[in-house]
C-alpha cells in the first residue's frame, strides 16, 4: 500500500495568493491612517516584489506611521486572517481522484496558526487522513528533518519506501527523506519552479504539476 503525502504551499496552491490575501487584510487595518485601502494594498505588493523581507515594517516607516505596537498589529492581521485562496486545479483534480484509493496526509512548515487557516481555507481534511504541521513539534523537526514523516510511517505501519512525497522547493524538501528510502516527487510550480539543484536536493520524479502523468505513475 502506497502512502501519499503532499507539501502545502506552491503544491497544492499558490502561496502568493496567501500573501496577497494577507495584504488586503492589513491594508484594510491601515486604511484610517492611509486613506485607501486598495493604493495601500498595491504599494505593499510593490514592497514584496522587491523582498519580501520585513514589508510591513518598511512600509510603515516610507509613510511616516511606524511603531513598534502598529507593526506587531499588521503582523498579527496577517497572521490571523482567513485566507482567501484556492487548490491550483490539478491539484483539486488530483486529490479528487486519489482520496478513495491512497492515504493522503499533509506535512508542511511554518507558523501553525497560519497553517491552519490555510488548511482550513483550503478545506483539506475533506481529503486529507491527517495534516502535519511540523511547527506543532518544535522547529528541530522542521524539514528537511524527516520526523513527520517517520510518524506517518508508524501511523500508516508502513516502510519509508511505501511514501510518496509531493513537494516542491528542492532546497529541503528532499534532502532528509531520499537517504531513508522514501519516495520523492519535485512538482514544478511556484518560485522554485526554475531552481535546478543538484543530485543531492532534487526529488528521484520531477513533474511540471499534479496532472494525469502523475497519477499514471502512481498506478504504476
Amino acid at each position: 500500500m502506497k502512502v501519499i503525502v503532499f507539501d502545502l504551499d506552491d503544491t497544492l496552491y499558490e502561496e502568493i495568493s496567501f500573501v496577497y490575501s494577507g495584504f488586503h487584510a492589513v491594508a484594510t487595518f491601515l486604511e484610517p491612517l492611509t486613506g485607501s485601502t486598495e493604493k495601500t494594498f498595491t504599494e505593499l505588493q510593490t514592497l514584496e516584489s522587491k523582498s519580501r523581507q520585513a514589508v510591513f515594517d518598511r512600509f510603515l516607516k516610507e509613510k511616516n506611521i511606524f511603531t513598534k505596537k502598529l507593526l506587531q498589529n499588521c503582523v498579527s492581521i496577517y497572521r490571523h486572517h482567513h485566507p482567501k485562496i484556492t487548490l491550483y486545479k490539478e491539484a483539486l483534480h488530483c486529490l479528487n481522484h486519489l482520496k478513495n484509493e491512497y492515504p493522503l496526509y499533509l506535512v508542511t512548515d511554518g507558523n501553525r496558526l497560519v497553517q491552519r487557516n490555510k488548511i482550513q481555507a483550503l478545506q483539506l481534511d475533506k481529503w486529507m487522513k491527517g495534516t502535519l504541521c511540523t511547527s506543532e513539534y518544535g522547529l528541530i523537526h522542521a524539514k528537511p528533518s524527516p520526523y513527520c514523516f517517520t510518524k506517518i510511517c508508524t501511523l500508516e505501519k508502513v516502510k519509508p519506501q511505501d511514501v510518496v512525497y509531493v513537494a516542491d522547493n528542492p532546497h529541503k524538501d528532499f534532502i532528509g527523506l531520499k537517504p531513508l528510502g522514501f519516495q520523492t516527487v519535485r512538482v514544478q510550480t511556484g518560485k522554485y519552479k526554475d531552481v535546478q539543484p543538484d543530485r543531492v536536493h532534487e526529488a528521484a520524479y520531477t513533474i511540471e504539476n499534479l496532472n494525469e502523468s502523475f497519477l499514471q505513475w502512481l498506478n504504476k
